[in-house]
Parts: C-alpha cells; sequence; structure tokens
C-alpha cells in the first residue's frame, strides 16, 4: 500500500507525559485505508484502521470526523491544516464563538427554562416551528449575559434588529430584572475563556459537524443501494434507520444531486391511477411547484378530506414533483419531455 499522507500528533496525558500518534492515509488499487497509531516512548501499543473502502469522499468525512474527535481529546498535528480544509476563523467568528462556548459553561438554568417556555408558548401561538423564534444557543446566550436593555440585547450574536423588534421584549421581561455581575460590552469574554480548552471545544464542534456529514453520506449510499435494488419506502425507511418524510427528503435531494429515483417512484406510484397522477401534474401546471397544498387542491377538490389523512397524497404529490421538475429542466435544456 501507498502511503499517501503522514501526520505525527502528540499530547500531554498527564503528569507532563506527552503522547505520540501516527496518522495516515494510504491507497492500494483504489482502496482507501484510514490508520492511527498510538505511541509510548518507542515503542507502538496500538493500531486502529478507522476506514477501508473505495469511497474518496467517505473516506475524506471518516478521516476528518475522527480525527476531530481526537483533537477534542487533546492531540495536536505536527502538520497544520490536518482537516485540508480552510480552518483559520475570522475575528469576529472567533469572538462569537467565544460567547457560545462561555454560555455553555455558565448559563442560568432558570432562566434558560423560562426562555424556552416562552418559546414553546410562542411557536405554538403563531403556529411556527420552535427553532424559527429562537435556538437553543441563542436562549442560552440569553440566559448567560442577561441583557437589560435593547442596546444590550443588539450584542447578543443571532439578535438582530428584525428579532429585537419582534420579541426583545419578551426576552427582557424575562432577563432584565435578573441579578448579574458581568457588564457590557461582553469584550471580557475573550479574556475569561481558556485558549487550550476553548480549542477543544471547537474540535468538538467539528466532530459533530462531520459526524452529520458522515451520516448523511452513508444514507445516501444506503438510499441509492436500495432504490437500485427496487426498494420501496418502508423498506428504505427500515434501511436507513429513518422516518419515512426523512426518506423523501433525502430522495428529493438525491434528485437535485443529479441521481435517479425512477425506479422508487414507479414502485410508489404503481397504486395510483394514471387519471390522478394526470390531475396532480396538471395543477403544477396551474398552479406552479412551489408549494403542496395549492396542487392538492387543485388536484383533489377544495373539500378534499380523506378518513385516512392527507400524508399519503403529499406524499404522491412530492413524488409527482420530482417527475415534473425534472421535466421543466429538460425543457429548460430544450429537450422534449413527455409524460
Amino acid at each position: 500500500m501507498q502511503i499517501v499522507f503522514l501526520n505525527r500528533l502528540s499530547r500531554i496525558s498527564g503528569a507532563d507525559q506527552e503522547a505520540y500518534a501516527q496518522l495516515w492515509i494510504g491507497e492500494e488499487e483504489g482502496v482507501w485505508q484510514i490508520g492511527w497509531r498510538d505511541f509510548s516512548g518507542t515503542s507502538e501499543t496500538d493500531e486502529h484502521i478507522w476506514y477501508e473502502g473505495g469511497s474518496w469522499n467517505e473516506m475524506l468525512c471518516v478521516y476528518r470526523h475522527e480525527l476531530a474527535v481526537k483533537m477534542g481529546d487533546g492531540y495536536r498535528p505536527l502538520i497544520d491544516g490536518a482537516f485540508h480544509e480552510e480552518e483559520t476563523l475570522a475575528q469576529r467568528s472567533r469572538e462569537q464563538l467565544k460567547l457560545q462556548y462561555y454560555s455553555e459553561r455558565h448559563g442560568n438554568e432558570a432562566v434558560y427554562e423560562a426562555l424556552c417556555a416562552w418559546r414553546r408558548g410562542k411557536a405554538s401561538s403563531e403556529r411556527k416551528a420552535p427553532y424559527i423564534l429562537a435556538s437553543n444557543r441563542l436562549l442560552r446566550m440569553l440566559s448567560t449575559f442577561l441583557p437589560r436593555t435593547e442596546e444590550e440585547l443588539l450584542q447578543i450574536p443571532g439578535v438582530g434588529e428584525g428579532k429585537a423588534s419582534q420579541y426583545g421584549g419578551d426576552w427582557l421581561g424575562i432577563t432584565a430584572d435578573i441579578p448579574r455581575e458581568h457588564s457590557y460590552p461582553l469584550n471580557w469574554v475573550n479574556e475569561a475563556v481558556e485558549e487550550e480548552a476553548f480549542s477543544s471545544w471547537l474540535y468538538k464542534q467539528k466532530e459533530l459537524k462531520y459526524k452529520k456529514q458522515l451520516e448523511r453520506l452513508r444514507l445516501r449510499r444506503i438510499l441509492l443501494q436500495g432504490i437500485e435494488n427496487g426498494l420501496g419506502m418502508e423498506q428504505l425507511q427500515a434501511a436507513g434507520g429513518i422516518s419515512r418524510r426523512e426518506v423523501l427528503e433525502a430522495v428529493e435531494e438525491l434528485e437535485k444531486e443529479g441521481y435517479s429515483v425512477e425506479k422508487l417512484i414507479e414502485h410508489e406510484l404503481k397504486e395510483v391511477t394514471a387519471e390522478e397522477q394526470a390531475a396532480i401534474w396538471t395543477a403544477y401546471e396551474l398552479m406552479g411547484d412551489s408549494f403542496l397544498k395549492p396542487a392538492l387542491y387543485k388536484a383533489y377538490g377544495d373539500s378534499f378530506s380523506p378518513a385516512e389523512g392527507l400524508d399519503l397524497y403529499y406524499e404522491r404529490l412530492r413524488l409527482i414533483r420530482i417527475r415534473y421538475r425534472r421535466a421543466q429542466q429538460l425543457q429548460a435544456a430544450g429537450e422534449v419531455a413527455s409524460y
């Protein structure tokens, strides 16, 4: 096997004793392999194979995820740029991340719970997803830095003038009267954060990021193989360990990326009459394909309310929309599309 990349890492493992490791990537006849070797002094103690396979993208994703785990545990590479991507943070981004890091360790739990309760109530009354109103990260920072005025509120990352105008009064109603020991502006946080601990936290964030990327990559492979083998939605759901809705969303993404999902569409629509499919297609032509609800009622009628619910019918609409959008793209490219 040809070694195409090699790096040495070290960390302080206790009692000022330095531990060493070696990370390598090899390739042989199109098969990639990632290895990690731990050393103690001059003797090799352990070796782990992180990945072996033919996918460059999956190999790189595994490499980044596992390396982030090790760096979160305190390992540092001899050669910089170990992630093979842009790693330099702009000063403003770094300062904002330090505020997030500090808030995760010094938040007022009672205030945080009160803000979460506010979000649940507001989301219900406005019929919005809770994360649209405010993320957990934002609520953590509000509970930590306890703004008392709109000027202070606007110094919290994630709070713009729109959010402050819309919800600032509610937030300040929860935070403004809570005793606090710190002051504004929040530039004191930079000195309050210990750099090595912050660096390890940053690598933990990378670990989570790359883990999600790896999960998406592996799910895509499972779905593509399943579709090629003629599996239906229910079987793909079981194979991927995700909900039926998540399968459908992933299938839509695969189509956007240029993969063919026609076998799945044919499988799922085989019991749907040609007349019903044509009605949905016509609804898209008349109503557009941006929103499903107008197309649903155009295809099935304004009073359509089946006893089994609408989920199945929305699923049909989404599957046929994949075909419809594909046809639109072909037409835009000057090709003849037929249904």
